[in-house]
């Protein structure tokens, strides 16, 4: 039988704090990490605000040396991480370096390195880009620097699947555990594209929400007034560890890592297919890999956009796969209070997941004034609600026809 695979820390750094409690509080209270954007002048931009991570210096994390040598977005995943780390008692000098893993994803990677680097190439020449944009802008860059600042060299890759690949890079650092390839993974996501270009390219996909007058209300998934997604940035890991090196240590567990699934669209690159198969298949296969029935699940944690086609279509499909149980169940977004981080979504929203079970509290949607009438499902509107919560699914479903469903349990020894 293969081992459990279960958490033991978690480190979060989003528009609402840098500390997962103080995140988990004000999401519980219904409040917002959505401004103005600080970063850049946006005043050529049809949108203004973002979900900034505010008043953050890396250096509280690493040395200034080794920040100047990484991009923003391996600036938040080596915080969440070491954060994590610490969170988890783990004592990985102490540890066999070779059975502990690095699985870490993001959607778009360094770009902001990209972007500056790119002026500077055009102002100065070709003789003046800096030697570090290469390893700064890769993709990959998050995973490989969490290694060396953690000394593992255990199975160590990326995964780049836009909005879902948070959640992919847990669900594949599970099975290296349940496979017994490693006992420890550090797992999550991180992104930092609130950048001209980033934010420039959504602008021109009409993807985003243009409510420049109330940045805070602008998240509204489910409601009928949405008008597209909040850009956001952050950075979420969880520690994922066999149950028998968990237990070993004496090791504090938020939750079991019970089961994942994943799927594929293949429709289009940026919008659901109406009939949800996708999505569907990738939630019914998290609850069935962690032995359990449709009934069993007691709260989705959804993707949630505030788009238009995400929001009915996730719906659509949660009523088609659950039946009546659909009703029995709630559902909510994070994202109405953080804006959508894209690649760190998944993993920051496993993490809300994780503390939803230990807290036995269902994390609210806020914004959610005028129901859309084709979204009628229960999704704990205004502020969060104490509930009996044992089995937990959380949905991302990424550009690319990328799905991916992560399947939480409280944890029973």
């Amino acid at each position: 039988m293969a081992e459990k695979v279960v958490i033991t820390g978690l480190g979060l750094i989003t528009s609402l704090g840098h500390q997962v409690e103080d995140v988990w509080s004000a999401i519980l209270d219904g409040k917002s990490g959505i401004a103005e954007i600080t970063q850049f002048d946006t005043s050529d931009f049809s949108v203004h605000f973002g979900g900034e991570v505010k008043d953050f210096d890396i250096t509280n994390w690493i040395s200034k040396k080794e920040a100047k040598r990484l991009d923003r977005y391996v600036h938040f995943a080596a915080a969440a991480s070491l954060d994590a780390v610490k969170d988890s008692g783990l004592e990985l000098k102490d540890m066999d370096p070779t059975r502990i893993g690095v699985v870490y994803g993001s959607g778009i990677g360094g770009i902001i390195e990209m972007e500056q680097q790119h002026t500077r190439y055009l102002n100065k020449g070709a003789s003046k880009i800096s030697p570090f944009i290469i390893p700064k802008m890769m993709a990959n860059s998050a995973a490989g620097n969490i290694s060396i600042l953690l000394g593992a060299s255990g199975p160590n890759f990326s995964v780049v699947t836009a909005c879902a690949a948070g959640s992919h890079s847990i669900g594949q650092a599970a099975d290296l555990i349940r496979n017994g390839v490693s006992d420890i993974v550090v797992a999550g996501g991180s992104e930092a594209a609130i950048s001209p270009l980033g934010l420039g390219g959504f602008c021109s996909l009409k993807a985003l929400s243009t409510r420049n007058d109330d940045p805070t209300t602008a998240s509204r998934p489910f409601d009928l007034n949405r008008d597209g997604f909040v850009m956001a940035e952050a950075g979420g890991t969880v520690i994922l560890e066999s149950e028998s090196h968990a237990k070993a240590r004496g090791a504090k567990i938020y939750a079991e890592l019970a089961g994942f699934g994943m799927s594929g669209e293949g429709y289009h690159i940026t919008q659901p297919n109406p009939d949800a198969n996708g999505c569907i298949r990738a939630m019914q296969m998290a609850v069935e890999s962690a032995g359990l029935a449709l009934t069993d699940i007691d709260y989705i944690n959804a993707h949630g956009t505030s788009t238009y086609f995400n929001d009915k279509t996730e719906t659509f499909a949660v009523k088609k796969l659950f039946g009546d149980h659909a009703n029995h169940l709630a559902m909510s977004s994070v994202k109405s209070h953080m804006g959508h981080s894209l690649g760190a979504s998944g993993a920051v929203e496993a993490a809300i997941c994780a503390l939803a079970l230990r807290d036995q509290k269902m994390p609210p949607t806020i914004n959610l004034t005028t129901p859309d009438p084709e979204c009628d499902l229960d999704y704990v509107p205004g502020k969060g609600r104490d509930a009996r919560l044992d089995a937990v699914i959380s949905n991302s479903l990424g550009f690319g026809g990328h799905n991916a469903c992560l399947c939480i349990k409280k944890y029973q020894d």
